[in-house]
């Protein structure tokens, strides 16, 4: 890797067809006078071939994005990589994983609402600028960035809105990746500019956002369903060899070859405690019962109804109500194909 922040630790495996290498960029200097890393790693081929990055956990309590990059590595040495690199962030939020965070605990800021980053700039902009370029000197042909969700909820692909100067062809490439993840493909309908994924793609390298199921635990079949999704790409690129027993999800029908619309509308207007009527990967219709709100001695105070047509992709982690609160996300159906 050409960045000057690696000093790789390199190793060989059995498969002479590829190479491993372990390697850790600085971001702070602790009290104590410890250095705080983030870790690398990657697998080449002999062969050339694709770029693709892997990062991970950059909201530290989205446990199982880590774990997904881990068994990916493994099937890669086990299985060996025909062509190209993989390189992976496996822990991008060292510092909020410790503390059970989605932040970094010193600052309480979000990386990924940090890129660019800045060199100069606060914690979560300095930390932001060493992924981002780290990741951009290698010129990768596809990121994917892994996160978790709700407690309850299916796995998604984000796909944010086309920046201004995002050449046509770089986007249409991203929707055709997304495509192979095999998971519903949802637009972003959030305005917001700074994250990861945003950025590579205003630099013209394709981009996506995995949702791999719920946070704070690692869920066995989310990681499974991750490493299928994520197998597919890589052997879409022609980097690895199709697996027979590859657990994939199963896209309902209706999401099928279509571009969803995130949606967290209807919010609720009222306090207290929620009973949800529908779940994660259910079929919503538009203005049939959601949700229903009832008060401390059990009165119904309010009942939540579906604006559109669209699929869970999960509810909140809590069952508690408050004015704004947002309790259910959705893949809104459009006639928009692929």
């Amino acid at each position: 890797m050409s960045n000057k922040n690696l000093k790789g630790i390199k190793r060989r495996i059995k498969d002479p067809s590829t190479k491993v290498e372990f390697s850790f960029i600085k971001i702070l200097t602790g009290s104590d006078l410890s250095n705080r890393r983030l870790p690398v790693m990657s697998i080449k081929s002999i062969n050339p071939g694709p770029i693709v990055w892997l990062t991970a956990c950059v909201h530290g309590d989205e446990v199982g994005s880590m774990v997904v990059v881990q068994e990916i590595f493994r099937k890669i040495k086990k299985r060996g990589l025909l062509r190209g690199t993989v390189y992976a962030f496996p822990l991008l939020n060292p510092l909020g994983f410790e503390n059970y965070s989605r932040n970094i605990t010193l600052s309480k800021e979000d990386i990924n609402r940090a890129f660019p980053g800045k060199k100069d700039g606060s914690l979560a902009e300095m930390i932001a600028d060493k992924i981002f370029n780290t990741i951009i000197e290698t010129k990768p042909t596809l990121v994917l960035d892994l996160h978790n969700d709700w407690r309850r909820s299916i796995p998604y692909t984000i796909i944010d809105p086309i920046p201004d100067g995002t050449s046509k062809d770089v986007y249409t490439s991203t929707k055709v990746f997304g495509k192979k993840t095999g998971f519903p493909l949802i637009l972003d309908t959030d305005d917001i500019n700074t994250s990861l994924a945003y950025n590579l793609l205003k630099k013209n390298i394709p981009s996506l956002t995995l949702e791999l199921g719920e946070s704070y635990v690692v869920n066995e079949m989310d990681v499974r369903f991750g490493v299928g999704a994520i197998w597919n790409v890589l052997e879409h690129l022609q980097m690895v060899n199709p697996i027979e027993k590859l657990v994939n999800y199963r896209i309902p029908l209706e999401a099928k070859d279509k571009i969803l619309f995130y949606s967290q509308e209807p919010t609720t207007r009222s306090s207290g405690i929620i009973r949800f009527l529908v779940k994660p990967e259910d079929i919503a219709r538009k203005g049939y019962p959601i949700a229903k709100i009832y008060n401390s001695i059990g009165k119904l105070v309010e009942t939540l109804n579906a604006l559109d047509d669209g699929i869970v992709l999960g509810y909140s982690d809590s069952s508690l109500a408050f004015p704004g609160a947002a309790i259910i996300a959705f893949g809104i159906f459009k006639k928009d194909k692929i």
